[in-house]
This record gives structure tokens, C-alpha cells and sequence, in this order.
């Protein structure tokens, strides 16, 4: 069964007087982008999160979110003093330059990046193991999202890939019609512009026997049976065959595009018109596809 690029998990644990909350979520994307937000107290442990992600995840744009909730008292809240002594260096010197006024100047540098700091004093003993426990559970959550919005896809898909085949039953009904009508429009042409008496009926029934065999879509049809078999094999069994996918749509894309270069009929037009509107939806569905 296959899975969906899109995805969310969370989870919360309590660890003594404190509350940790995980959050996964992704989007599509044709290669993997992990972009985590820790608390400097995980900061650690950030490559050991990423080794774990990219097993599970494998492909997307993923965002990974660790919050922590803590009283005031677990708490620090420091300043920078070298940083806002920088900042007052560089203000002052723009404020004089421009005549600016200068009697907010600390509000400003207190609100300037990184000059107030507030962090977990330290990693207490079990406190990253609670964590991790959190973040289990958020990637089990998201990883279950990713199945039951694959199997929806998948649904879409059969209904789409059956449609296709449908469209090739249809086709199959005007098929003799045309050949008859392609027959009698060439003699037609023929009678009105030349003495058909005159011509070379062996030679006449050649060329229209190789006229009609270039018009004759039995082999794309074949290739198309087969490339939609293959796709609904290849979900089934693969549950990250997204990129597979789009490879198969493009060869079912080729064989329609060639049948409808070829049918020469108004009404196996219209089939292919449908034909290649569910193609479309495929394909729009494969980008969201693991």
C-alpha cells in the first residue's frame, strides 16, 4: 500500500513539574528536507533525531517541533552582555550619524536576536528519554497519517486507472466504423478527382492496406492494458513507489497521446479527451505520493 508524503503526528509527555510536546508534520517534495526546531537543552541531540527521521520519513519537506512548558522557577533568563554591548556600539553610532533619538535605545537592544536568553538550566537525569518517548509516539502518529492518506490516494487511483481502461473498451466500438468510413472517404477522393476505373485496384488495395495499418492503435492499446496493470501492481506493492509512479504515468501518457494522434475520429477523440483527464489527476496524485 502506498503512503502519502503529506503527513502529522504529535504527542505529549509530563516529566516532573515540566510538559513536552513533539510535533511532525510534511509536505510534498521531491527530496527529503528535515528542518528541526529544539530547545538549546536537545541541541545534542539533534543528529541522532535526524538519523532517525530520514529512516521513516525517506521524502517530503518535514518540520519537527520540541516545545517545552516548565514553571518560572525551573527557569533562567540571562543577558547577552557582549551581544547588546555590540548592538549599543552600532545603534549609538547610527543615531548619532542620523540625529536620532536614543532615549528607547535599551528597549531596542533587549528586543534585538539572542540578546535575552531563557533556557533549561540543564538536562535532567530521564528527562531526554521522556522526550524521546514523545517523539516515538509523534512519528508513529505521523507515519499512520501517511497510510491512511495512501490508502485514500490509492483509491483515487484504481478509480482513475479504471477509467483509463474503460476508455480503451469505448474505443474498441468505433474502431471497425472508422476503418469503413476511411475506406470510403479514399474513394471518394479518388472518384471525384480521378477515373477510378483506371487505377490499379491491387496496387490501390496495397496502399490503402498500409494506410490503414499506420492508423491501426492495437499495439498502443496492448502497451497501455499493460502499463495500467503495472501501475495498480506497483501500488500494492510498493509503499514508496511515488517516483515509480511518475515514471508509469509518463509511458501511459505516451501511449494515449499516440492513440489520439492516430484515431482520426471524432468520437474516439472525445474517449481520449476523458482518457487523458483522468491521466491528469494521476499525475497530480503521484506528486503527493512517498
Amino acid at each position: 500500500m502506498i503512503r502519502s508524503m503529506t503527513g502529522f503526528g504529535s504527542s505529549t509527555v509530563e516529566f516532573e513539574r515540566k510538559k513536552i510536546t513533539v510535533e511532525i508534520r510534511s509536505v510534498n517534495s521531491k527530496f527529503l528536507d528535515l528542518n528541526l526546531r529544539l530547545p538549546s537543552v536537545y541541541k545534542e541531540k539533534e543528529m541522532d533525531l535526524r538519523s532517525e527521521l530520514s529512516k521513516v520519513i525517506e521524502r517530503g519537506k518535514a518540520e519537527v517541533f520540541f516545545s517545552i512548558e516548565s514553571p518560572e522557577s525551573n527557569r533562567r533568563t540571562g543577558i547577552n552582555r557582549d551581544l547588546a554591548r555590540a548592538y549599543h556600539e552600532e545603534l549609538s553610532s547610527l543615531s548619532t550619524e542620523f540625529n536620532l533619538d536614543t532615549s528607547n535605545l535599551l528597549s531596542l537592544i533587549l528586543s534585538m536576536p539572542d540578546v535575552m536568553n531563557s533556557e533549561n538550566i540543564e538536562l535532567q537525569d530521564g528527562e531526554w528519554d521522556a522526550a524521546h518517548k514523545a517523539f516515538r509516539k509523534a512519528l508513529e502518529e505521523f507515519n499512520n497519517f501517511r497510510k491512511i492518506e495512501g490508502a485514500a490516494l490509492e483509491k483515487d487511483m484504481e478509480i482513475r486507472i479504471d477509467g483509463i481502461l474503460s476508455g480503451i473498451i469505448e474505443l474498441e466500438k468505433y474502431e471497425p466504423l472508422r476503418i469503413e468510413n476511411i475506406k470510403k472517404r479514399i474513394q471518394g477522393s479518388l472518384e471525384e478527382f480521378i477515373q477510378f476505373a483506371n487505377i490499379d485496384r491491387n496496387r490501390f488495395e496495397q496502399e490503402l492496406i498500409f494506410y490503414i495499418e499506420k492508423l491501426d492503435v492495437s499495439e498502443e492499446k496492448v502497451r497501455l492494458r499493460s502499463h495500467c496493470d503495472y501501475y495498480i501492481l506497483t501500488m500494492a506493492s510498493d509503499p514508496s513507489a511515488g517516483k515509480k509512479l511518475n515514471f508509469i504515468s509518463q509511458e501511459i501518457g505516451r501511449e494515449i497521446n499516440t492513440i489520439g494522434a492516430k484515431a482520426n475520429d471524432a468520437n474516439m477523440q472525445k474517449i481520449v479527451v476523458n482518457i487523458k483527464d483522468d491521466l491528469e489527476k494521476i499525475k497530480e496524485q503521484s506528486l503527493n505520493i512517498l
